[in-house]
C-alpha cells in the first residue's frame, strides 16, 4: 500500500486493526534482516517524501518519513542547510534510518536518531501522535529507536546545521599503527573511520574534516576510483573468491594494496556517503569505544587461526554515547565494528566467530544488520528494555506491527 497522506496512513492501520491484519512498513528494504518483512499487509511510504516546512532561524526542518536520504541532503542543501552527520548510504528513507539506528562515524556525534526533535507518529489504535522531547519524553525516547513497533511515523522534524564542506582524505596505513594510533586519529579529526583488509597489512583510513576550501573538479579520478576500482574491479576479484574461496586472503591482500590515496572537497551530504554496488551480507556490532583495538587484535587472532575465506573488508566506526532506549550506543561512547562477506559465499561459521568476540566484549548488533540474538539477550543488553515494552503496550496493544521476525526479538505481552 502507498498512502499519499497521513490521512490515508490513519485509514489502512484503523482497517488493518479492524480485520486482524498485521502492518509493516518498509523504507527502501536496506536492511539485512527481516525487520521489515511481511506475509500480510505491506506499507510504503514512497509517496511520502520531500520537505513539509524549514524554520531557517531555528536551523530545523519537518520532512516526510518516507524521504530518501540522498533526495533529502539536496533538498536541505537548497535552504542552506545540512544535517551534522550520516552514514556512508545515502538509500535509506529517513524513517527507516532512524528506526534502525543507523550512524555514521565521529566521537562527537549520534547516530541520526539523535538528530530528531520530533516526530508525527499514527500509532497501533490509529491515533495520530505529536510526539516531541517536552510533549511526550518517556515515549519519544523509545520512538527515536523503534524498530517500527510503535507506531507508523509519518513527518520527522530534524535539527541542522548551516550548510557546510568536508575535505575528504584517505590514506593507506599499516594496521599496527592504526590501532596504536586510534586515540589520535579519532579524537583529532571530525570524522574517522578505517577498513581493515582481513590477512593484510594495510588498511584504508578515511579522515573528514570542515574546510573552507573550493569544492573539488575531478569527476573522472572519482568515477575511475569509485566505480570502475572500488565497485567494477573489486565486484570481479569478489567473483574469483567466490568460485575459488582459497584466493580470499591474496585477493584481501592485492584490494589493501590498491586503495586509493588522495583527498578531495565537497558538500558535506555529498561526501558521507559511497558507492556500493558489490553485494553482500552484512553484521555490525556496537560496542564500548576503548575496546575497538583489543576486539580487532581478537579477531585478527581468530582469523589467523580458522583461516575463513573472506577477503571483504572490516569497517570500523565511532559514535558518542546517547540516551536513546533501544539505541546501540545507550550509555557509552561506542565504536562500530560491521563484518561482510560477498554474496554467494558462506558467512555463517565466520559471522559466528566474530559475533562470539563481540558479545563478549557487551557488544549490541546493529538493529538493521544481521544477529543470532533473542529476546532474553536483548534484556541483559539493554537498561530501557522493559521500559521500551511498556510503552509498545501502550502504544500498540494488539501487537499490529509485528512479524516473525520481531517476535523473537520482543516477548509476547503478558
Amino acid at each position: 500500500m502507498y498512502p499519499g497522506s497521513i490521512e490515508e496512513v490513519v485509514d489502512i492501520v484503523q482497517w488493518c486493526r479492524r480485520e486482524g491484519r498485521k502492518l509493516r512498513v518498509v523504507g527502501s528494504g536496506h536492511s539485512f534482516t527481516a525487520i521489515a518483512a511481511s506475509n500480510d499487509v505491506l506499507m510504503s511510504l514512497d509517496h511520502l517524501q520531500g520537505i513539509v516546512r524549514v524554520d531557517q532561524e531555528a536551523r530545523t526542518a519537518t520532512v516526510w518519513a518516507g524521504t530518501k536520504l540522498k533526495r533529502l541532503g539536496e533538498a536541505l542543501f537548497s535552504h542552506g542547510l545540512s544535517q551534522e552527520n550520516l552514514g556512508d548510504i545515502d538509500v535509506q528513507s529517513i524513517a527507516g534510518a532512524i528506526s534502525t539506528g543507523t550512524h555514521g562515524t565521529g566521537l562527537t556525534f549520534g547516530n541520526i536518531s539523535t538528530q530528531v526533535i520530533g516526530m508525527t507518529v499514527v500509532t497501533g489504535q490509529g491515533e495520530v501522535l505529536e510526539c516531541t522531547p517536552q510533549s511526550h519524553p518517556e515515549w519519544f525516547k523509545a520512538m527515536q529507536i523503534s524498530l517500527g513497533v510503535l507506531g507508523v511515523i509519518v513527518q520527522v522534524t530534524l535539527r541542522l546545521e548551516a550548510a557546510y564542506k568536508l575535505e575528504y582524505e584517505s590514506r593507506r596505513l599499516p594496521i599496527t599503527d592504526c590501532l596504536t594510533q586510534l586515540t589520535q586519529l579519532a579524537g583529532e579529526n571530525r570524522h574517522f573511520e578505517f577498513f581493515w583488509f582481513p590477512y593484510a597489512e594495510p588498511c584504508q583510513i578515511k579522515l573528514m574534516n570542515i574546510t573552507e576550501r573550493e569544492v573539488s573538479t575531478r569527476k573522472l579520478q572519482d568515477y575511475f576510483n569509485e566505480v570502475v576500482m572500488e565497485n567494477a574491479f573489486f565486484g570481479l576479484l569478489s567473483e574469483m573468491c567466490r568460485l575459488l574461496p582459497r584466493t580470499s586472503a591474496a585477493i584481501s591482500r592485492l584490494s589493501a594494496s590498491q586503495v586509493p590515496v588522495g583527498r578531495k572537497v565537497s558538500h558535506s551530504h555529498r561526501l558521507f556517503a559511497t558507492k556500493r554496488l558489490v553485494r553482500f551480507h552484512e553484521m555490525e556490532y556496537s560496542l564500548p569505544s576503548e575496546a575497538m583495538a583489543e576486539v580487532i587484535k581478537e579477531m585478527q587472532a581468530a582469523l589467523s587461526k580458522q583461516r575463513f575465506h573472506v577477503h571483504f573488508p572490516v569497517e570500523c566506526r565511532y559514535a558518542k554515547g546517547d540516551d536513546i532506549w533501544l539505541s546501540p550506543a545507550y550509555g557509552r561512547d561506542s565504536a562500530y565494528i560491521a563484518v561482510h562477506m560477498y554474496k554467494g559465499m558462506p558467512y555463517e561459521a565466520y559471522f559466528r566467530a566474530m559475533e562470539e568476540i563481540f558479545l563478549h566484549y557487551g557488544g549490541r548488533p546493529h538493529w538493521g544488520k544481521m544477529h543470532t540474538l533473542q529476546a532474553p539477550q536483548f534484556e541483559n543488553r539493554y537498561p530501557m528494555w522493559s521500559a521500551f515494552q511498556n510503552v509498545r503496550e501502550e502504544l500498540d496493544p494488539d501487537q499490529l506491527f509485528m512479524n516473525e521476525y520481531l517476535s523473537r526479538i520482543f516477548k509476547p505481552h503478558s
